[in-house]
């Protein structure tokens, strides 16, 4: 039987790096011809990345890792002025390192004949240049992409409007009507990078034009969430659209070796505490492994916690400190107001980095104030745990769109805060949270049916079994 290798290149951002190892994880547990290599282009602000890479490795022999080599990034005010162009251009200096291992690869392959043969190249969407490389080596290439069906069909646009308009989208254009949307799309909701006149528009602008360049896109959604949307891009420009989702880490394995030391104590304190709450009595408060406040801001939520009588877990990330300090043993603690700890206690739990994927299937959580990235929105879903929306930044405005206007999953509270942005007062926050914590709310019955629905597409003859399936076969077609 001739086993086949695939190259999976994941962007350097822990969300993107753990959705595409779990994708090649479900691939081999699918079928053993796979053999699957992925090159880490290592993000330093992953200090334990080490451990979880170990980890994988050894617990999978099907899949290689192939550290990549640390190269110097583009110039500090690359990244002020755009960090979407940032990101870009510091994946494309890798562009010569990766032809070198492809190189030795197919080498390999040609000196060992019951070597796996290389068939093809599976690129996140910061890595989509990486087609260039593929093309010269006679390697087809297909996008994974982390995001949903929304968010590509955003990205199918660009080219096209940008052949009409030839410029950065504005905050003042009307509102958007976007093949893939029921309703139109407002400006206020899309990336910021589309306004971005210094690199940001013209980054997004480069990657999407390659899209329709791929032998497929892979899309971690199901078909059952964002039919409308998969319906939609069926024409003869675009390539195949593979739904395969959700792709997540469901038992949060890789989060917890991804965790800060010490980390594993403190989650088993997190999941007792747990254990001690009335079913959907809890609201869980994350924001992503980039999701912090400043001070006034996080003494509005407490405000909102406090007077909203329920019990809440909150996640709280603090920007790296500016000056050297010494460390308090819980400093998110000293940034909300005195006596909130004392009067909470037993009734909410305020923690820093937490298990996010454990603690959304833990039976006690009703609820989740979320910043709105994909892969929380699916665990969200796949839980069966209604969200609020508090987007920050990336394409999670729009996510946030989706969710509340287009598919009524998700409790609005803003669709369209960024970071930096004026104070979310503790008003609005506690509204948010009453709401979504009602036991018998239509969002909550949806995203009910969206859990059993996620879990029934995954097993044999589900939607996205049988789509997975499909993208293997296709794969497999020249071997």
């Amino acid at each position: 039987m001739m086993k086949a290798e695939l190259v999976f290149i994941p962007s350097p951002g822990i969300g993107h790096l753990v959705s595409i190892v779990e994708f090649a994880k479900r691939l081999i547990d699918r079928d053993d011809r796979f053999f699957i290599t992925i090159l880490l282009i290592k993000p330093s602000t992953l200090p334990n990345i080490d451990s979880f890479t170990n980890s994988l490795s050894a617990s999978h022999p099907l899949i290689q890792l192939i550290d990549l080599p640390q190269l110097h990034p583009p110039n500090s005010p690359e990244l002020a002025k755009s960090p979407k162009n940032y990101i870009t251009l510091y994946i494309e200096s890798f562009k010569p390192h990766i032809k070198h291992v492809l190189g030795n690869l197919i080498g390999s392959t040609h000196s060992h004949p019951n070597s796996p043969r290389l068939v093809g190249l599976v690129l996140d969407f910061f890595c989509i240049s990486m087609i260039d490389v593929g093309n010269e080596l006679g390697l087809p290439s297909y996008l994974f992409l982390t995001s949903g069906a929304a968010f590509l069909g955003l990205m199918l646009y660009i080219p096209t409007r940008h052949d009409r308009v030839s410029t950065e989208f504005s905050e003042s254009d009307p509102e958007f009507l976007i093949p893939g949307f029921i309703n139109p799309v407002p400006p206020r909701v899309l990336p910021s990078a589309v306004f971005n006149k210094d690199g940001g528009y013209a980054a997004y602008l480069k990657l999407a034009k390659r899209f329709r360049d791929t032998k497929g896109i892979i899309v971690n959604t199901l078909l059952e969430l964002e039919s409308h949307a998969i319906s939609s891009f069926c024409d003869d420009q675009t390539p195949p659209i593979y739904t395969v989702g959700p792709v997540i880490d469901a038992k949060g394995e890789a989060q917890n070796k991804l965790g800060s030391p010490g980390s594993h104590s403190k989650n088993n304190n997190i999941m007792k505490w747990l254990d001690d709450q009335d079913p959907s009595s809890v609201v869980f408060l994350c924001f992503g492994s980039m999701g912090t406040f400043c001070a006034p801001q996080l003494r509005e939520i407490a405000q909102a916690l406090e007077r909203s009588g329920h019990g809440f877990l909150w996640s709280i990330r603090l920007p790296p400190p500016t000056t050297p300090q010494g460390k308090a043993e819980n400093p998110e603690e000293e940034m909300l107001p005195d006596g909130f700890i004392e009067r909470t206690r037993g009734k909410g739990l305020v923690c820093g980095w937490s298990p996010q994927a454990e603690i959304l299937a833990h039976k006690a959580i009703g609820g989740f104030v979320s910043h709105c990235g994909w892969n929380s929105i699916m665990e969200s879903l796949w839980n069966g745990v209604p969200l609020v929306t508090w987007p920050l930044s990336a394409e999670q405005q729009l996510n946030a769109f989706t969710m509340v206007r287009e598919l009524g999953v998700a409790v609005e509270m803003r669709l369209d805060y960024r970071r930096g942005g004026d104070l979310v007062m503790a008003d609005e926050i506690e509204r948010a949270v009453r709401c979504v914590m009602v036991s018998d709310g239509d969002v909550r019955e949806k995203v009910k049916e969206i859990g059993e629905k996620s879990k029934k597409a995954l097993v044999e003859g589900g939607s996205s079994f049988n789509m997975i399936g499909r993208l293997m076969e296709d794969m497999l077609v020249d071997v």
